[in-house]
């Protein structure tokens, strides 16, 4: 299928938050920044507007203090607290996260603690109504420790869903929670267990489950003459939304011939087109330390969603797009990046919510076609 974009625009940036309004501000007196705003969940609310509930990586301002490097934690008894780690016991070479180096297995330190805000746009998602910093989502329980990452959001029904990444020292885990109003989120449980992320519900109930896109990660893959392993999308099920297993017919790595993808995970929520799931995916390509992440698209059955109509793996639908953010090259720390979050189908067209280079929150918008093989 061939998508054209009408209007691609950042609706945005750290410099629109208001950090006197951050929750950090109960307990953290040292001075912050917002590295980031972005990888929005997305849906449409009640009364037309749109939602994004918008991930805020907010960091210390001096993260040196002579030989040490300072961050910020969440405890269940103290709150929010500012710690501190030798610089010589850290890999420094990924901005995003440092490496502790004396343990046998890999142990990071994030360079920023992550919340999630809710900030409403007008119907066309093109003008920022409110930003509700009194609803914002912060840790409640002892696996958010190192905050709450990447919401997605699926309207099932009358409730609002929401799926997120929580980071702790003992788990990196995949919990749920849920809302009557799209706005307010209540935290009800912990979904997936360690390093099963890029959770992605189905907006609606599929015969007699529930269905979502998942990601395991791990450090052991074994060899295949067909593919080129790593982590991947994967699938599971659930009669409740609480308790998920997995889908075992379900592989998207069959499909994955393209030599340099070091992983896939899933994007947005699905969307219905004709008798179609469009579901929107990352690919991570090799380049440096944090690789170029694009996205791509996959059409799934309608009534049976671990059937792959059609995948697309030779050309993106969406990339970075420098010239969004040339106006922010000082505070850049990264390029090659854009990480689809958010899908509304819009009578014949999507809107598409991303992160842009994990530093701003990106609109696109696309005309819709009629399902079919591409011809391009």
């Amino acid at each position: 299928m061939i998508y054209s974009v009408t209007e691609d625009y950042l609706i945005l940036e750290p410099a629109d938050i208001d950090l006197s309004k951050s929750p950090l501000r109960k307990g953290i007196k040292e001075e912050t920044y917002v590295l980031g705003v972005f990888n929005p969940g997305m849906e449409r609310l009640p009364n037309g507007n749109i939602i994004l509930m918008v991930r805020v990586a907010e960091a210390l301002r001096d993260t040196t203090q002579s030989e040490y490097f300072s961050y910020i934690r969440w405890d269940k008894e103290k709150g929010f607290l500012c710690e501190k780690l030798s610089y010589d016991d850290l890999d420094t070479s990924d901005p995003r996260k440092y490496i502790y180096k004396h343990n046998v297995n890999k142990t990071y330190c994030l360079t920023s603690f992550s919340w999630i805000l809710p900030v409403e746009l007008n119907s066309t998602a093109d003008k920022i109504e409110k930003i509700h910093y009194d609803k914002a989502v912060i840790p409640v329980n002892d696996n958010q420790e190192y905050g709450i990452e990447d919401a997605r959001l699926s309207k099932i029904g009358d409730t609002y869903y929401m799926t997120a990444c929580s980071v702790s020292s003992f788990r990196q885990s995949t919990v749920l929670y849920k809302s009557s109003d799209g706005i307010s989120y209540d935290y009800m449980c912990m979904v997936l267990d360690h390093q099963n992320k890029d959770m992605v519900l189905f907006p609606e109930k599929i015969g007699d489950y529930y269905y979502a896109l998942t990601r395991p990660l791990g450090e052991h893959y074994f060899y295949s003459n067909n593919n080129f392993v790593g982590p991947s999308i994967q699938m599971s099920k659930s009669p409740d939304l609480i308790h998920w297993a997995p889908v075992e017919k379900f592989r998207m790595l069959e499909n994955r011939k393209i030599n340099g993808i070091m992983k896939t995970g899933g994007g947005a929520q699905p969307g219905k087109n004709d008798n179609s799931w469009l579901v929107l995916f990352h690919v991570v390509k090799e380049k440096d330390e944090i690789g170029i992440y694009d996205t791509y698209y996959m059409l799934l059955d309608e009534s049976d969603p671990t059937v792959i109509k059609e995948i697309e793996l030779a050309k993106p639908l969406l990339s970075s797009n420098s010239t969004l953010t040339n106006h922010l090259n000082e505070i850049k720390y990264m390029d090659d990046v854009v990480f689809t979050t958010g899908l509304l189908m819009d009578n014949d067209e999507i809107i598409i919510a991303s992160g842009e280079l994990d530093l701003c929150c990106r609109m696109t918008k696309m005309k819709l076609p009629k399902t079919g093989k591409r011809n391009d």
